[in-house]
């Protein structure tokens, strides 16, 4: 989800950098989540232990603060999780080391913003206990300015995956108050990781998500492939009207054709006159 949704506009990236960031983002992750305090368990420690990743090209041998943590785990559990993704990322060299931190910072920027590490420090949303009780949450982000939409991605990806675990966990399969995710702007929040697979699967949990969208074409672009799943696993479609092409197109051909009578008359005169009537069913479009 951070990956898909803090690419920017154009051509992404050569792809084994992405894949060099992920797995720096699973060690530190992991070790957060495993040894960090409950307190230290959030973005802001991540981006901190990113700041103190110091790298010197001329000198491998070189520690930084998070290497002698990692040290520090190594001796007391020499196969945890998070250390054996960290020795892979440490795999690479110097100046690649450093051009993986560098795009790691540029990624996380927005969570070394002082209000942004502030929201995502605690949790006060309790996420997964929305299906416990009824619960009105709302997420308001500009219409203008999508520089944080990603913290919205982030939320309803959260949401719809500890829900899922909690209604098989501890309700046999299904919430006891149905949730229902009313997602204006589907198109201008960010992507939703494997939303299409989603929509198919969080029904049978007590959750329904209903998207609203200016146009087709714009969920298109950002799901590319998977926007027909996603659109084949909504029970119900509304239409207020628009003139996008690849809209009216997709629902004319749902609409299909309606049935009806065609009647014509003819009149021909010379010196016998003579009169024809002409019946005809017919195809056309609905309106």
């Amino acid at each position: 989800m951070l990956i898909a949704n803090t690419k920017g506009e154009g051509k992404s990236g050569d792809d084994f950098w992405v894949k060099a960031e992920t797995l720096l983002y699973t060690a530190l992750i992991g070790y957060i989540y495993y040894e960090a305090p409950t307190n230290e368990q959030n973005f802001s420690t991540l981006v901190e232990m990113i700041n103190a990743m110091e790298v010197r090209e001329d000198d491998e041998s070189f520690k930084n603060a998070v290497d002698l943590l990692f040290d520090a785990l190594e001796q007391k559990d020499p196969d945890h999780f998070a250390l054996r993704q960290y020795k892979k990322y440490k795999l690479a060299a110097g100046k690649t080391a450093k051009s993986i931190l560098i795009s790691c910072g540029a990624r996380l920027a927005p969570f070394d913003i002082k209000e942004v590490r502030e929201i995502t420090m605690y949790d006060e949303l309790e996420l997964d206990l929305v299906g416990d009780r009824k619960t009105a949450l709302f997420f308001i982000i500009s219409d203008t300015d999508a520089t944080f939409n990603f913290l919205v991605s982030m939320a309803y990806t959260q949401l719809f995956n500890l829900l899922c675990e909690r209604a098989d966990d501890k309700y046999g399969g299904r919430l006891p108050v149905h949730v229902r995710c009313l997602i204006d702007e589907a198109a201008n929040i960010g992507q939703i990781p494997n939303l299409e697979k989603l929509m198919a699967t969080i029904r049978s949990r007590e959750i329904s998500a209903c998207l609203v969208l200016q146009a087709q074409s714009q969920l298109k672009a950002l799901y590319k492939d998977n926007m027909d799943t996603i659109i084949g696993n909504c029970d119900a479609s509304l239409f207020l009207g628009g003139k996008e092409e690849t809209t009216l197109k997709s629902w004319n051909s749902l609409l299909g054709k309606e049935t009806i009578d065609m009647y014509n008359t003819s009149v021909t005169k010379g010196n016998q006159e003579s009169h024809g009537q002409n019946f005809q069913k017919l195809g056309k479009d609905m309106p």
